[in-house]
């Protein structure tokens, strides 16, 4: 397994699909990363060498937030909503949906209201003994 930015990634995947498997790498930032370090998106992981790994890893590190320090930025950025209580902050802190979406009717199991779907009414035959 080749480890990037403390991921493994696993050998049996092609590269570009591999590069999914660190958090804030998408496939389209993924092709993007391949096409400047110079190395083909069909080869696997397993075929890589380690001058090719190093220069996917730091280009990465040099160009992109990934991995622990984007979800300090996200989790840093929530707490500054939370903080001058505006709209989204207090969606946040109810933990509800924030960008719009409807609580009337979705959202059940957000908002801790679960419903059981009722049956016929009529309670079964008692189990034998």
């Amino acid at each position: 397994m080749a480890r990037i930015i403390g991921v493994n990634i696993p050998d049996e995947k092609r590269i570009d699909i591999g590069l999914t498997y660190i958090y804030g790498i998408g496939p389209t930032l993924a092709k993007k990363i391949l096409e400047s370090s110079n190395i083909s998106a069909d080869k696997k992981v397993k075929d890589l060498t380690k001058e090719e790994i190093n220069t996917i890893k730091e280009f990465i590190e040099k160009n992109y937030k990934v991995e622990g320090d984007l979800r300090r930025d996200i989790m840093v950025n929530i707490k500054r909503l939370k903080d001058i209580n505006s709209w989204r902050g207090s969606r946040h802190t109810k933990k509800l949906p924030v960008r719009g979406q409807t609580t009337r009717i979705n959202s059940r199991t957000v908002r801790g209201n679960v419903r059981k779907t009722v049956g016929s009414g009529r309670k079964g035959a008692p189990a034998p003994k």
